[in-house]
C-alpha cells in the first residue's frame, strides 16, 4: 500500500464515518484526478435520498464528472472503503475509470473480485486496474461496529 493509497482511504473512511451518523451503511468514496487533486468525494445517501442508486460510488462519480466536465473519467482514480456492489462497478466500467482503491471485500456483493470481476471482464468495453484490501481492517471495523448498533437497536 503506497502512502497516498492510504491518505486518499483515510478520507473515504471518513466519508464513511459520516453515513454512519446519519443511519446510512457506512461507505465511503474519493475519487481523484491523474494529477493528485482530488475531484469529489461522498458517502451513501440511498436512505436520505429515498434513492437505491445513491451509493457513495454513484455520487462521487456524477461529482467527479460534473466538476471535470466529461462523464469520461480514464485517467481518475476512486477510493472506495468497501468493494462495489455490480451497479457501481458497472459505473466505473461506464466512466471509463483508470483505477479503484477499495479497502474491504464484500463476499455478499463485490462485482470487483468476490462474486465476478466486472473490472478484467473481456466482454465489456472497458477495463481498469483494482487495487484491493487498503486499509481493510479500518473499512470492515466500521462496518462491523455500524451493523453491530444497527442489531442492538432493533431488539
Amino acid at each position: 500500500m503506497s502512502d497516498d493509497d492510504a491518505r486518499w482511504m483515510d478520507l473515504a473512511l471518513a466519508e464513511a464515518a459520516a453515513a454512519a451518523v446519519l443511519g446510512e451503511v457506512p461507505v465511503g468514496c474519493v475519487v481523484v484526478g491523474a494529477d493528485g487533486v482530488e475531484l469529489a468525494r461522498a458517502h451513501n445517501l440511498r436512505e436520505a435520498h429515498e434513492d437505491p442508486s445513491a451509493h457513495a460510488e454513484i455520487l462521487a462519480l456524477r461529482a467527479a464528472g460534473a466538476r471535470l466536465g466529461t462523464w469520461r473519467l480514464e485517467r481518475a482514480t476512486a477510493y472506495v472503503t468497501l468493494e462495489p456492489c455490480f451497479m457501481c462497478a458497472g459505473a466505473f466500467v461506464n466512466a471509463r475509470i483508470g483505477t479503484v482503491v477499495y479497502g474491504c471485500a464484500d463476499p455478499k456483493a463485490g462485482a470487483l473480485g468476490s462474486l465476478h470481476d466486472l473490472s478484467a471482464d473481456a466482454r465489456l468495453n472497458h477495463r481498469f486496474d483494482v487495487r484491493r484490501g487498503v486499509s481493510a481492517e479500518a473499512c470492515s471495523d466500521l462496518l462491523r461496529s455500524f451493523f453491530r448498533t444497527r442489531r442492538k437497536g432493533s431488539r
